[in-house]
């Protein structure tokens, strides 16, 4: 809890060292704490279970959402199965988010149905890393099942600094049509439109209900100015805390001035966990 509110983290990247490009090690020092990797990793890049939930009490997080990742030409393959000694050690706590890429995984549905069954609670996709477009038809199959069980795509909607990415495949107008084909699917934007889709992504989170902003990788203080032409008041009720860890350097540091953002107190606690424990289904 963070000053009386659950919080959630519903954006975070805990995986196993060997299996990452230079670039992701090279990222999450240059934006994080190199002293909080070296507290929770093994001496074999693995994180230890327990050394992971003693930071998040540190941190006051509740609930984190951990990310899985199959983009092998850009930040390399980070299976769900590496997620799972974290989830079984805490399961209340600690939730997977599957991930598919329809260059890699066919019939993309059976291998969505098998991360789910491993009791991932959402799908992400990463259009920018994994090369392909989130309107691209092989994807439907994907979205049909999450929309039969009601668990919410989270889309990658933003740039990435990371060598071999393709950031046009971020815009959010091409969530136009996947909106229009599945309009009862809750769609969550991860990182709002970073670089140049802000006023995008906060006009489709203002205009239909089943959009959703998730901040990961915003610096809480410039929302204000990336959201400027938006009622932030009316946006700020749209909005999922996330952090990007452990790109971040402080997760208990960015929900507290998220929430000094906010109109109201009830607002903080929409943002910091009510949200998510509702998309989620948490």
């Amino acid at each position: 809890m963070l000053d009386g509110h659950l919080l959630v983290d519903a954006h975070v990247h805990p995986a196993r060292l060997p299996t990452l490009k230079p670039a992701w090690h090279d990222w999450a020092h240059n934006f994080g704490d190199s002293g909080v990797l070296e507290r929770v990793y093994d001496a074999d890049g693995a994180i230890v279970p327990e050394r992971y939930v003693a930071l998040l009490d540190d941190e006051h997080v509740d609930i984190a959402l951990l990310l899985c990742e199959y983009s092998p030409k850009v930040t390399g393959v980070q299976p769900i199965e590496d997620l799972l000694p974290l989830v079984k050690h805490d399961p209340q706590r600690l939730r997977p988010i599957a991930n598919v890429n329809p260059h890699l995984h066919y019939p993309i549905a059976d291998e969505l149905a098998r991360q789910l069954d491993l009791g991932a609670v959402a799908l992400k996709i990463h259009p920018v890393h994994g090369g392909f477009a989130a309107n691209d038809r092989a994807l439907y199959p994907a979205y049909e099942l999450c929309r039969q069980r009601g668990v919410p795509v989270v889309v990658h909607c933003g740039t990435s600094t990371f060598p071999g990415s393709t950031n046009s495949y971020a815009d959010p107008i091409l969530l136009d049509e996947v909106l229009r084909d599945f309009p009862t699917l809750n769609v969550v934007l991860a990182h709002g439109g970073r670089g140049w889709w802000y006023d995008a992504a906060a006009f489709l989170a203002l205009s239909r209900d089943t959009v959703w902003i998730e901040l990961s990788g915003l610096p809480p203080r410039r929302l204000p100015e990336y959201y400027a032409r938006h009622n932030f008041a009316r946006l700020a009720r749209k909005f999922i805390f996330g952090t990007d860890w452990p790109g971040v350097p402080g997760v208990a540091a960015n929900a507290a001035a998220v929430a000094r953002l906010c109109p109201d107190d009830e607002v903080a606690g929409l943002v910091l966990g009510g949200n998510a424990m509702r998309v989620y289904r948490l």
